[in-house]
């Protein structure tokens, strides 16, 4: 049974597929995505038909990412809409052909709106940015755990591992700290999209160029 984290997608359906390809997620494997599934990449729409199909092959849980907040706020509050339009929603109405909401189905809504704020493993926990060290998860703010820059100068309380994304690592590899990781790895922007391998600490990595490569995560490069 393998235990996966994919960073923030952003649209980038070809390099989420790609990391599919090459590890087959099946049913006893389970995937953890940390949010942003939207905006700035070209494929808002095939990325989420991809994560609901794989919805069907393994264990995946979603994560939710501010860039899926802006995006509901802008549904639900037209002064937001030209505010989440310079934020990448212009880039996710062009991948559904859409000229309103009312052209994006249901069903991703749906998926959207089913995100969850975190995730905890045995000896990991997932959230889509940050956490403050010294609570425990179900005290967490949503500003925090949706918004916050990546820190980790203190281990969480739970002595669990966090895996994160949300503070783009424009190296294209993901930040190790030891008792924190951060996986986004700027896929929209050049950069790739990281898979973990969250027990075996091994990164799969895939472009929007359909490039592929695999290499161990980095020994911990930031102080405790």
């Amino acid at each position: 049974m393998r235990l996966f984290a994919i960073g923030d997608i952003h649209g980038c359906a070809d390099a989420l597929r790609r990391l599919d390809q090459e590890l087959k997620f099946d049913a006893s494997d389970t995937v953890v995505t940390l949010g942003d599934y939207v905006n700035r990449g070209p494929a808002t729409h095939a990325v989420i038909e991809h994560l609901l199909e794989l919805r069907n092959r393994c264990r995946l849980v979603t994560l939710r990412g501010n860039h899926e907040v802006m995006m509901l706020r802008a549904r639900d509050d037209s002064s937001f809409l030209s505010k989440w339009l310079t934020y990448g929603g212009t880039e996710t109405l062009d991948s559904y052909a859409a000229t309103t909401f009312a052209d994006i189905p249901d069903v991703h809504w749906n998926f959207l709106e089913s995100t969850a704020l975190y995730h905890e493993e045995a000896n990991d926990f997932f959230v889509h940015a940050n956490v403050v060290p010294e609570l425990p998860m179900a005290e967490q703010s949503e500003k925090t755990l949706l918004w916050a820059h990546f820190s980790a100068k203190h281990p969480h309380v739970s002595g669990r591992r966090m895996i994160c994304g949300h503070s783009a690592q424009k190296s294209g590899r993901p930040l190790n700290c030891g008792h924190a990781v951060c996986i986004d790895t700027y896929a929209y922007g050049g950069g790739w999209l990281t898979c973990l391998d969250v027990e075996a600490n091994v990164c799969w990595q895939a472009s929007r160029d359909g490039e592929f490569r695999q290499e161990p995560l980095a020994e911990p490069e930031c102080g405790e």
